[in-house]
């Protein structure tokens, strides 16, 4: 899958499991398909869930463990942050997207001086890759959209001018906030709650609580760890799309940049969202047809 990958039937998702449960978004007023980019910049919860269906939740177990999320259940929920994780483990699980796949593990101490300034001890980092640099930069791209025009963005009005991405997360009764983020020299994640769970506050979304602590931190930290361009791997196919639409964009549409590693399927119709000019109406109304007439053909042959 792309960032631009559309998960469809949003709205006819069945129940899940012997509990019936059934995903449900914070407002009611969610499209039946998506882009994961645009899934993921609104924070649907109905296609973390499709999306895991999809994917297979064994896959996405060993993956997690493999970025130090352990234990987590095998349920249909656990898209939807389900598991029980540390601010450490989750924070530590971000990392890999701006190490370009690699996940590290945590060190509380890296290195010991004896009184003569020499390294009486020290602490290597350890890292395993988990996914390619491709995927992992991707990842990075969709974060960043999330500031910039998702559920992140109070992030830009609070100072954050520097390259960054990063996600919200809030639990049901809003008994937990959540942000965790990054440039690509710091990784920071903010938990606010209780001890003993209970309801924070009204609205207590992660985008309200936990964001505000995290942007404050972020400026601080880049005065020491500069926060530059993310790194950029070379497998990578630029194309630009409709920012709305994510395809192929006519005469008025906002552009975007997205990136594709090999194999990703490259959108190739063009946008119906903007007018075009009259040459690209011509073509996208072709477009239509001959996409009606493959559909009617693939009905028949089933």
């Amino acid at each position: 899958m792309s960032p631009v990958s559309v998960l469809t039937g949003l709205n006819q998702i069945a129940p899940q499991g012997p509990d019936e449960w059934t995903p449900r978004n914070a407002t009611d007023d969610a499209p039946d398909e998506l882009t994961l980019r645009a899934a993921l910049i609104e924070s649907n919860n109905r296609a973390a869930t499709l999306l895991q269906r999809q994917v297979g939740t064994n896959r996405i177990l060993r993956v997690a463990s493999r970025a130090g999320l352990e234990d987590l259940p095998d349920v249909p929920s656990l898209a939807l942050g389900s598991g029980l994780v540390t601010p450490l483990a989750i924070t530590t699980a971000f990392s890999l997207f701006p190490n370009g796949g690699f996940a590290v593990r945590p060190r509380a101490i890296t290195r010991v001086r004896d009184a003569g300034g020499s390294a009486a001890f020290e602490q290597a980092v350890e890292s395993d890759r988990i996914i390619s640099p491709e995927t992992a930069f991707q990842m990075v791209t969709m974060l960043r959209d999330v500031i910039d025009r998702g559920t992140g963005a109070p992030a830009k009005r609070l100072g954050i001018v520097f390259p960054a991405a990063g996600k919200t997360g809030t639990t049901n009764e809003f008994k937990d906030a959540w942000f965790v983020g990054f440039s690509s020299s710091v990784v920071a994640g903010v938990w606010v709650g209780f001890d003993q769970p209970q309801p924070i506050g009204t609205d207590a979304y992660g985008a309200r609580y936990a964001l505000p602590i995290w942007a404050d931190f972020m400026q601080r930290a880049a005065r020491i760890r500069v926060a530059e361009e993310f790194e950029r791997p070379a497998g990578l196919q630029e194309e630009e799309l409709c920012r709305i639409s994510y395809r192929k964009p006519v005469d008025g549409c906002p552009l975007y940049t997205e990136y594709f590693k090999r194999g990703d399927d490259i959108p190739d119709r063009l946008c119906t969202i903007h007018r075009g000019s009259i040459r690209q109406r011509l073509t996208r109304t072709l477009q239509g047809w001959m996409s009606e007439a493959g559909r009617r053909i693939r009905g028949i042959l089933r």
